[in-house]
């Protein structure tokens, strides 16, 4: 992707946001925010991604934000972003499959892993996580199977949350929320995509839990972290990625996400906890600098984006209920105006 400065991203973002308020929908011809996807159900938790020519969303189809009847994974694609169709239905007996992440192999597969939540009487009693592939034309998807940790690293609630792959190797960052318990996180990685192996527990309080990793072209990592009784941090490492500093960014996170712009910069996502909560997009650098790019048309319950970066646009998806049912949502946002 041809890089842009951060002076003229800004300028690009600052002429959408003129056009907008956070509270109502984009009416500037410049960004489209369309609904791709709406039914009966409770549509939530999205990832996105680019592979061989289409764009595949994935989200959580169940009968509410959780509890309830156990959850599937759905999965649609689409060539234009406009006209979407369904790909796949993932779903497990006695599993509330939850926020499927979507990541491309190095053998050119999709990898699909979710969390994988069992209840008793709408108390959560347990936490496994899946995955799913699919086969190289991204045509069909296999069922889930529980992934395998480490016994240095395993508890009985386990949820690993997102993997991004860098030289053949995934990482990601699974975080416990036993009972009675100080939550934990720890990162791993894999090379398989089903077994995962401690590269680090990371120490954080404040419940941390969902992380988003990814790595640079010079093998920096970055971490975007949601504490649940906190304000969200940002982590930078060098390999082997046990030494970790970290910045509070000031911000409630809820369904973090973000992807890199060029070698500095990145366009992060996340629920803005404001009266009331709203889909929020920012702008970040390396030392974890959050700047304020737009306000998602969103309301009620709402957030979890994913992103495409092309040449002339970014893709964002995301889920809200602030026109009825939880449905999907696409914006396409230029780079520059």
């Amino acid at each position: 992707m041809k890089k842009i400065t951060q002076s003229a991203l800004l300028l690009g973002i600052s002429l959408i946001i003129s056009h907008t308020t956070s509270n109502a929908q984009i009416k500037s011809e410049d960004v489209s925010i369309r609904k791709i996807w709406s039914n009966e159900y409770h549509n939530a938790f999205t990832s996105l991604i680019w592979f061989k020519g289409s764009f595949y969303c994935s989200f959580r189809q169940g009968s509410d934000h959780a509890g309830g009847v156990d959850g599937v994974v759905r999965i649609i694609k689409s060539k234009d972003g406009i006209n979407w169709t369904s790909v796949a239905m993932l779903e497990k007996k006695g599993y509330d499959l939850r926020d499927p992440k979507l990541s491309v192999t190095p053998d050119g597969r999709i990898l699909v892993n979710m969390g994988g939540s069992v209840y008793k009487d709408r108390k959560l009693m347990s936490c496994l996580s899946h995955v799913s592939f699919s086969n190289s034309s991204g045509k069909k998807f296999s069922d889930p199977q529980p992934i395998s940790i480490s016994a240095n690293a395993k508890t009985n609630r386990d949820w690993l949350w997102r993997v991004s792959w860098y030289n053949k190797t995934g990482y990601g960052v699974a975080y416990s929320s036993e009972e009675e318990k100080e939550w934990s996180v720890c990162l791993l990685k894999t090379t398989d995509g089903i077994n995962y192996d401690l590269v680090t527990r990371l120490s954080l309080d404040g419940r941390p839990n969902e992380t988003t990793v990814r790595v640079m072209l010079d093998g920096e990592m970055m971490m975007m972290i949601r504490r649940e009784s906190g304000t969200g941090f940002w982590g930078r490492s060098k390999p082997p990625y046990k030494e970790w500093s970290w910045t509070d960014t000031g911000i409630r996170f809820g369904g973090p996400d973000f992807t890199a712009l060029n070698d500095e910069l990145f366009i992060a996502g996340t629920r803005v906890y404001e009266k009331p909560a709203i889909t929020g997009l920012f702008l970040v650098n390396r030392a974890g600098q959050f700047r304020n790019l737009l306000r998602l048309p969103s309301g009620g319950d709402n957030s979890y984006p994913g992103f495409v970066v092309g040449k002339k646009k970014i893709f964002v998806s995301y889920y809200s209920s602030h026109e009825g049912n939880s449905s999907i949502y696409l914006a396409e946002i230029p780079l520059s105006l």
